[in-house]
This record gives structure tokens, sequence and C-alpha cells, in this order.
């Protein structure tokens, strides 16, 4: 009787209560009651009374408050589940509760009534579900647990129904509890969802809703606090009015669970019907990107370069408020990215989404959002998600089947002014994706549009090593330039333009490009230049050109070995095993093009060569570059007619004796006397054989 009276002036109280807070305050006293009421008919008074107490209801609900309710029914039904798995009284009013598990399902789920919409029913069957089947807990008999599914799946079902086109809380409740329990729900109960209803509502719930992350207007609204402090530095402090705003939007809890989420909605685009609404998902994203790159190039923050973060931001923003920032942007582009391989992936088997109509401009959309998000993914890596080089890669390979359409979309994107380097980092950053981009699509580009937009962009970075702040931009601007040189019907404008190029090459080395990077880039030339390309056939004598500039600039280079810098240093070069002089470096360069030379030219260039190789004093670097050329002989980099060329030349033409002691005379040895057992030797060769051998 006393659990009775208890109860009663509970009811009493959540009727009397006017404010949510005080409401909110017996929450906790309604749990107790929920894991230890005897009475059916008590159980599901309560719980229709917390489904639809004015105290809780009757005033601007958020998110929040849903989960509080939703808390309710999951923590009470933990509590039934422990209680029944041990004697001790897990609750304070002790253990009175005679009804079994099953028992005590039916009587809660009675209270979703008539009192209460559809949506608020979801938070109690949704929390039921969770407290007893939740972490693999498995605390129901299947034949309930099927029942409790198939009415959780039948309440949103019948929610969706109800709820508007613009979704308020009805919508981003539903969005929440499915977000939490889809994993419980059988394949059959997932099945029932009307996907076309469901996508536009979590993709509004989540990033354009103010449950959500609002559009993206939330990075701009916290300008307002960041100062310039001490030492011209900007912070940004933990304790101000838009830092306690941030937080509580990267804790609401569509944001919080963001991930789970953007998994829900990729799974509803794979599974909706309509590619309208497929379509229409992809604006979204696209809108909500495009405000968070507006507002973000209006944050000062956006003014510091990420090599400049240590000297114009303050310790506590470097260790406090700029990486919580950060991790939320993070989540913002990799959800962003896992609903548009959905999309990708839906676009490809999916004919109507695949049409000529549709397929170009969803992809040039992907791009355009991978664009706005560039900010971001440049600091997180491009390479880092699969799925981003899933989506960039699908959607590049989507547009090139259509050249006028790239075409527009390179024009779109291209640097706002083409022949300079903007000041700001958001301009460098969008003109680095755009050089990226860019190099996947000189082979279906004419030779005036790779000429006039592509070159243009690129050409200005070119000299721009030296900048920390470009080195990225710097490598990406030279693999542009080749890759539209490498094209064949770009022949004629290769051919204008190399000299300008080589002269550019040889001008930044070895200061702002790495050895490793020059040897790249020359070889490339070389190939581009050699048969079988067109060039080749208007100016057959161009690669021993460009070698006798390489091998006349090798032997009036620096002798001592180049010193790193942040300039002329890669990640692909750290560890390496031995420092390298600009001579070393240029006859290595030389040596990589062999290979793609004429037989008859390879005949004059491999003397030539070795005569190189003996030039450089440091018997070390010497080594390397023997290692290299022998390594180009015999490794199989070679034709059959080149390597019948160069075994010719080392065993019958005198090569072995110039490599190996054309610089300095064999130990022991005067001028021209070879030691016993030298090599190497090309395979096959004999060496030298003992008087008694048969041979």
């Amino acid at each position: 009787m006393a659990t009775e009276r208890s109860l009663a002036r509970l009811l009493r109280s959540l009727q009397a209560t006017s404010s949510f807070e005080d409401a909110a305050g017996l929450l906790p006293t309604a749990t107790s009651f929920l894991s230890v009421l005897g009475n059916p008919l008590n159980l599901t008074l309560l719980a229709s009374q917390l489904l639809s107490a004015p105290a809780l209801w009757n005033h601007h609900v958020d998110l929040l408050s849903c989960r509080k309710i939703l808390s309710v029914f999951n923590t009470a039904a933990i509590a039934v589940l422990q209680n029944d798995t041990s004697e001790a009284p897990r609750m304070p009013y002790g253990r009175n509760r005679s009804l079994s598990r099953e028992e005590w399902v039916k009587a809660v789920v009675q209270g979703a009534d008539d009192k209460s919409p559809r949506w608020r029913h979801m938070l109690l069957l949704g929390g039921i579900l969770l407290g007893f089947e939740g972490q693999n807990r498995q605390g129901l008999p299947w034949s309930i647990r099927t029942k409790l599914e198939s009415a959780l799946a039948t309440a949103a079902q019948l929610a969706l129904e109800e709820t508007g086109p613009e979704a308020s809380i009805d919508g981003h409740c539903i969005a929440m509890v499915l977000n939490y329990t889809f994993e419980l729900l059988s394949d059959l109960e997932r099945s029932k969802l009307n996907y076309d209803r469901f996508l536009p509502i979590m993709v509004r719930s989540a990033f354009l809703s103010s449950e959500g992350l609002e559009g993206g207007f939330f990075l701009g609204a916290i300008d307002e606090d960041i100062v310039e402090g001490t030492g011209k530095k900007f912070t940004w402090q933990a304790g101000s009015a838009t830092f306690g705003y941030f937080s509580t939007i990267s804790n609401r809890p569509l944001v919080a669970a963001l991930g789970p989420l953007s998994r829900l909605i990729s799974h509803a685009v794979e599974n909706c019907r309509s590619p309208q609404v497929v379509a229409q998902t992809v604006d979204y994203l696209a809108d909500f990107v495009r405000t968070l790159m507006v507002q973000w190039r209006q944050n000062k923050l956006s003014e510091v370069d990420v090599a400049e973060e240590k000297d114009f931001l303050d310790a506590e923003s470097l260790q406090t408020t700029i990486p919580a920032l950060w991790k939320v942007l993070r989540n913002c582009i990799y959800s962003v990215i896992i609903v548009l391989r959905a999309v990708l992936g839906r676009m490809i088997n999916d004919p109507a989404l695949a049409a000529d109509g549709s397929a170009p401009f969803l992809s040039m959309q992907s791009l355009h959002i991978l664009r706005n998000l560039y900010f971001i993914s440049s600091r997180t890596g491009q390479n880092g998600s699969s799925q981003q080089t899933f989506v960039q890669l699908t959607a590049i390979d989507i547009l090139s089947q259509y050249p006028d359409l790239a075409e527009n979309f390179l024009r779109s994107i291209k640097p706002s002014d083409i022949g300079q380097i903007p000041d700001h980092p958001v301009e460098r950053c969008l003109d680095l994706f755009f050089l990226n981009t860019a190099e996947h699509f000189p082979l279906i580009l004419s030779p005036q549009v790779n000429e006039e937009l592509l070159l243009s962009a690129a050409f200005p970075y070119l000299a721009a090593g030296a900048n920390s702040h470009l080195l990225e931009i710097f490598e990406a601007a030279h693999s542009l330039v080749l890759v539209v040189f490498a094209i064949p019907h770009n022949s004629e404008l290769a051919a204008r333009h190399l000299p300008f190029y080589i002269d550019n090459l040889f001008a930044v080395f070895p200061e702002n490009l790495s050895g490793r990077q020059l040897r790249l880039a020359f070889k490339t030339i070389i190939e581009v230049t050699a048969p079988p390309s067109p060039l080749a056939n208007s100016q057959p004598m161009l690669p021993s050109i460009l070698l006798e500039v390489v091998r006349e600039r090798a032997l009036n280079a620096s002798t001592t070995p180049i010193v790193p810098t942040a300039g002329n240093s890669s990640s692909a070069d750290t560890g390496s095993e031995l420092p390298l002089s600009a001579q070393a470096v240029l006859t290595l360069a030389l040596i990589d093009s062999l290979s793609f030379l004429r037989v008859d030219d390879l005949d004059d260039w491999l003397p030539l060569t070795a005569q190189l190789i003996n030039s450089i004093a440091d018997r070390t670097m010497r080594h390397a570059c023997v290692d290299r050329f022998w390594e180009a002989l015999s490794g199989g980099e070679m034709d059959v007619d080149r390597a019948h060329c160069c075994v010719n030349w080392w065993s019958t033409r005198g090569g072995r004796e110039l490599v190996l002691f054309g610089a300095e005379p064999a130990p022991g040895a005067g001028p021209g006397v070879e030691p016993e057992d030298s090599g190497p030797f090309m395979t096959g060769a004999v060496g030298d054989v003992a008087p008694e051998s048969k041979l």
C-alpha cells in the first residue's frame, strides 16, 4: 500500500508541476517505480503519464528532453533485468515486483496509448528494447523481442506518416530513436520503414536543423570570441560563451552520434525507392558544406596557415578549443563522405541515376562538396579514408565520360585569379584541390583548354617550393604539368612549354626540390619526348638535347652533400641511407632516363654516362651511381633491342672497363690492369677460368 500511495503522489506531482525542470526532477523516482511496481495497471498508468504529462511536453521540447524520457524506460528495463538475475535489491524502493519480464513489458507497452503521439511511443518502445537487448544483453524471450521490434517499426512507420515535410521535434526524435535501436531490429522490420520519407528527415535533422549541425552556421558564430591576445596571438578561450555554445552543439544527441547516424542515412540511401530523394539528399549535403565553407572563410581562424598555428595561436587554444573544433569538423567530413559513398554506389547500380541527365550532375555536385570540405580534408590527409578516395575517383571517372561538362566543371572551380598565388590560406587550399582534381582530366580536354586552364593555374606555383606553406601545392603543380605534357595530343603544347619547365626545374634544385622529385620529373620529361611519343617524330633530337643539358649541369654542379631543408625534402626521401650531392643526383637522373632512348642515341649515351659517373670524386656517391647504372642495364628496364645494345657495349666495346676502372686503377695494379674476379658481370657472363678447368 505504501508503494501505491507513493505512486499516487508522484502522479499528482506530474500533473501539478508546471515547469519542465521540476518535472525532470521526478524522473529518477518514476524510473524506480517502473522497475518495482507489481500491478500492471499501475505500470501502464505511469508509462502513459510519462508520455503525456503537460509538465514534460507542453513547452519547447528538444532532443535532450526526449532522451531523458527514453533513458527512464531504458534504465527501468535494465533494473528489471538485473533484479531478475540477482536477489540483491537494485532500487531504493526494494524488490516488490512480482511480474515476469514478459508481463512487465506488456504492461509498460500498454502505456503507449492515444493520449500521446506516435513519435513519443518510440521513446517507450526504443528505451525498453535498448534496456533488455542493448550491448548484447539478450534479456527477452525471442517471441517478446520480435513483438517489441515489430511494435517499434510500426510506431516509426506511423510516426513518419504523421510527420510533415519540414520535420520538427517529432522528426528529430524519430531519427534519434532509430539511430540508437536500428542495429537491434531484424532485416524484416527494417524493410517495413518508408525510407523515402525517412531519408530527408534524417539528413535535415543531422545537418540542417537546430538539433543537429545548424546548417554549418555554428562555424561563423564562434568568430565573435576569437580575439587577439598577448603577443599578437589569436585566442579562443575555453570559458568564452561561443565555446560553451559550441560544446552544447557537439553534445547534442544527433551530433554526438553522427557516425552511426551517417551509416543509417547511408543505409536509407541504398534502400529508398525514389531516385529523386537520393538527388535531394545530395542537394541537402551541398547546401550544408557550402555554408560551412563560407562560414569558415569568414572566421579569423581561416587566416592562419597550418604551418603558422604555433606562431599565431595561443597555447590554450592549441591545446583545448581548437582540437575540439577540428574533432567536430572531422566528424562532419567523415559523415558526409559516408553518405556520398552510398549515393555514388547507388548511382552505379541504378539506371535512373546513371542516366546522362543525372549521373554527370551528381558527380559534379559530389566534387563540389569535396572541394568545399577541402579545408578539412587537407588537414586530415587526402588519402586518409578509402571511402573518400572512392567518392573522388568514382565522381571523376563518371564525369570524364562527358568532356564538355568536365570542362565546365573545371572552369567553375578554377583559381579566382589565374597567374597569381593568393594570400589567403583558404584560397590556396582551393587551388590545391583544383590542381589535384584537374590532374585526372587532361586526356579528355583539348590542347587549348589544357594550356589556358591547367598550365596557367600550375605555372605560378612551379617556383614556389621555397615557401614552406606551398610545398604540397608545389608538388601538385609539377604533377599536373607533367600529366599535361604526357598526353599524346599535347605534343605541340609540350614542345612550347618544355624549355620553360626545364629551366624552372633546374632553377629550384636543390634548394626547393628534392633529389627524388627531380629524378622523377626529368625521367617523365624524357619519356614524353622519346618514342613512341608524337613529339619524338617532330623533334627527334630533343631527348639528347635534354640529356646534354643535364650532363653539362652535372659536370659543373656542387659535389657536397645536399643539406635537407623544408623545401628540398619530402616524405619519400625520409630515411634515405646515403646523402648525395647535386652532381650525383643529376647523374642518377640521366641514368634513370636511358631506358627511353632510341637504340642509336643509347649507343652514344652509354659511354658519356660512364664518363660522367667517373667524374664524381666522392667514392661512396660514385659507387651508388655505378650500382644504379648496373641496375638500369641489367635489371629489366630495357627492352630487347636496348638490352642487346647494352650487352655489346659492356662486354665487347670497353663498357665494363670504362665504368669500373675509368676513374681509378685497381688496387695494386697499374693503369689498364684489371684485378682478378672483378665485377659485376652481365647475366650469363663467364669470369676467369682456372687452368685445370675444362672450360
